[in-house]
């Protein structure tokens, strides 16, 4: 074989490595639209989360530093999935509570689950605050949120959520904050503790985001 012919060989390798090259990209690309297009069409909106009520089991504050708060609460809330051709995917969902941006108990799984088209679920956790060090100034201002008989506090939670359209599945990051607004109806007089139940219905709606994920 002479030298001319190995370098046809070589040439025709190499033109068939780009076409190839190029058909897998070209698939790829069109598998790309037909997601988008069918993203597109569905219009796929995100979940209406609400946070029903809220039940204080307890909500102590020790009185002299080092100040430590200890906290019982069960939450309810509800979570609808608005889209009539999409289902929805929870996955590794934590719940937890802050206080004037500081997280006050340790978070709590809420179980996995799948949501069909226009769906209700809904989940009654119970989130833990065991002996939770806080700072003079917030020690200072709830108790001062105690005396007049109100607090706000905002339930979080955080996790995968993920679009299920046919067979193929989408990933999220979804983060749901609830701001809550308690009322306790009696002032406590200054005296950072309450009890020992002290239920609430709010019917709060929440703020969904989410951002591209795994």
């Amino acid at each position: 074989m002479s030298v001319k012919d190995c370098g046809h060989h070589h040439d025709e390798r190499k033109k068939m490595v780009r076409r190839l090259i190029m058909a897998v990209a070209a698939l790829i690309i069109l598998l790309a639209m037909v997601v988008f297009l069918v993203w597109a069409i569905l219009q796929p909106h995100k979940p209406t989360f609400i946070l029903q009520d809220v039940t204080l089991y307890n909500f102590t504050t020790t009185t002299a530093p080092p100040y430590i708060l200890t906290t019982v609460t069960q939450l309810t809330i509800s979570s609808k999935n608005p889209n009539g051709r999409i289902g929805i995917y929870y996955q590794k969902l934590d719940v937890y509570v802050t206080y004037r941006e500081q997280q006050i108990t340790a978070a709590t799984l809420l179980p996995y689950s799948y949501q069909g088209h226009h769906d209700v679920a809904v989940w009654s956790p119970l989130v833990f605050g065991n002996a939770v060090p806080v700072s003079p100034y917030l020690q200072q201002v709830l108790s001062q949120d105690l005396n007049f008989g109100s607090m706000l506090i905002e339930v979080k939670i955080e996790g995968r959520v993920k679009w299920k359209v046919g067979t193929w599945v989408s990933g999220r990051t979804g983060c749901v904050s609830c701001p809550a607004y308690l009322r306790f109806g009696n002032p406590t007089g200054g005296l950072p503790t309450m009890g020992p139940v002290v239920k609430l219905q709010l019917f709060q709606r929440c703020h969904v985001e989410t951002t591209l994920g795994s």
